[in-house]
């Protein structure tokens, strides 16, 4: 099983890494922390990765940090939860934030996570709040992408790219980019990701 790539960066995406090793490109599912703390496609890359087996398909999903995997992990372990909602929940919050939601059993601040209603947020809660003993992490710096629309600058189709992925509609997560960006998210990708993400609902 892969658990680890060391290689060049092929192509990022607020969703998804592309990892050259040795000739072999990788298709990494990423949350939206790693996407923040990768660099420039062309550079050395290294992720932590879980390799999901199932009957028609091997999928991979990469990290940046050992508390994103450990996270992830546990995740996927509860009953309902799938690799992709385990993406979603770690996309949601940043996972300093995300672990202290979850010892502060704040179901409230959980469900506001596209795709997490209050039974899985209460699950959540339930089934990892004695597990994530010693668990911390740091917010990621920003990142950027190539491709956008003329209306949104680099790190603002990002982050559309993210809140879309997620499952939020286009037209109300480019409204929330505006609202965000007026309201002095600042133009890095995380900070702008997330008062979006607040404004988007």
């Amino acid at each position: 099983m892969i658990a680890f790539l060391q290689g060049r960066l092929l192509e990022k995406h607020p969703n998804q890494a592309i990892v050259d090793v040795q000739g072999v490109g990788y298709d990494v599912a990423i949350p939206v922390s790693t996407f923040s703390a990768l660099p420039a496609a062309g550079a050395e890359v290294r992720l932590r990765i879980h390799t999901h087996v199932r009957e028609d398909a091997l999928a991979l999903f990469g990290f940046y940090t050992p508390e994103e995997k450990l996270l992830f992990e546990k995740l996927i372990g509860i009953s309902g939860i799938g690799p992709r909602l385990a993406i979603t929940v770690l996309s949601g919050l940043p996972v300093v934030d995300l672990i202290a939601s979850i010892r502060g059993s704040e179901v409230a601040r959980l469900v506001r996570i596209p795709g997490v209603g209050k039974k899985t947020a209460e699950r959540i809660v339930l089934e990892l709040r004695d597990k994530i003993a010693g668990m911390g992490g740091a917010p990621a710096a920003a990142g950027a992408a190539a491709d956008r629309p003329p209306a949104l600058s680099e790190v603002e189709y990002d982050v559309l790219s993210a809140l879309v992925n997620l499952g939020c509609q286009r037209p109300a997560a480019e409204a929330a980019i505006r609202k965000a960006g007026a309201a002095g998210a600042g133009a890095e990708f995380e900070p702008l990701f997330r008062k979006s993400l607040e404004l988007v609902r």
